[in-house]
């Protein structure tokens, strides 16, 4: 019977230009393919969950790719795997799902988490994984801006302008929510977001246009004005990539063998 070989990955964006294949450059997507090669012994091209840029690191990324009768059993595959896509790259699960499976395509909710560290003193253990904002943040404020991005609405304000050139920028959000936590010790805000598919950068500009919010700069009905606008120099700045993680990807339970 005919399968999908889908594996869960996480990796350490620093390392990387990015999950797409990239000619000359160090990318998830041409690390894996290139291990995929090695064990399999045949060309393997990659389906990825989210194509996540440059410094943005990945907690749940999904990858899905067409299986081979010759292809070694999932421990066999995962144990080689860690073997060969390192340093940077974990590969955490083999499953199988049914033949032309999308990772891409077949997932039903996205969830990323953005790291903030407001105040005067920035972060140690957690400073490559989260930007550090100087100076105080009225989460309060931001929680009021937050709730109007959520339900469905146009995003054009809210991503790069030239991805969104010809192309449907009509977005859901399902839950936006920012709350304190501490991580290895530190002190820190997590937003959390969770949507069926993202524009490109949305959640960076989504984060930074709340942090002008949470500074003050901004009133928290400026959020939903900026959307209205379809303009993106009508919302703030992008958030830095070192605060991101793709966090998990969810997919039907029917689609698993």
């Amino acid at each position: 019977m005919s399968q999908t070989t889908v594996l869960s990955v996480a990796y350490d964006g620093s390392l990387f230009h990015g999950f797409a294949r990239q000619e000359g450059l160090a990318t998830v997507q041409g690390r894996i393919e290139q291990s995929l090669g090695v064990i399999l012994r045949r060309p393997v091209e990659i389906v990825g969950a989210g194509r996540t840029d440059t410094g943005v690191h990945a907690r749940g990324q999904v990858v899905s790719f067409p299986s081979g009768p010759a292809d070694p059993a999932p421990g066999e595959l995962l144990r080689s795997l860690n073997a060969l896509a390192g340093p940077g790259i974990v590969v955490s699960g083999v499953r199988h799902a049914h033949e032309g499976f999308s990772a891409r395509h077949d997932a039903v909710a996205r969830e990323y988490r953005y790291l903030l560290v407001p105040g005067p003193v920035p972060p140690l253990a957690i400073g490559p994984r989260a930007w550090w904002v100087k100076g105080a943040l009225d989460l309060t404020a931001m929680r009021e801006g937050a709730a109007q991005l959520l339900g469905e609405h146009d995003f054009r304000s809210f991503c790069v302008a030239e991805s969104a050139e010809g192309k449907r920028t009509v977005r859901g959000i399902e839950a936006l929510e920012i709350h304190t936590g501490c991580e290895l010790g530190e002190h820190c805000i997590v937003v959390r977001v969770v949507g069926r598919s993202f524009l490109h950068s949305m959640v960076r500009i989504m984060v930074g246009s709340l942090v002008e919010v949470g500074r003050g700069r901004r009133r928290p009905e400026w959020m939903a004005e900026a959307l209205a606008a379809r303009d993106r120099a009508a919302a703030g700045p992008t958030a830095p990539p070192q605060g991101l993680t793709l966090w998990h990807v969810t997919y039907p339970q029917d689609c698993w063998l």
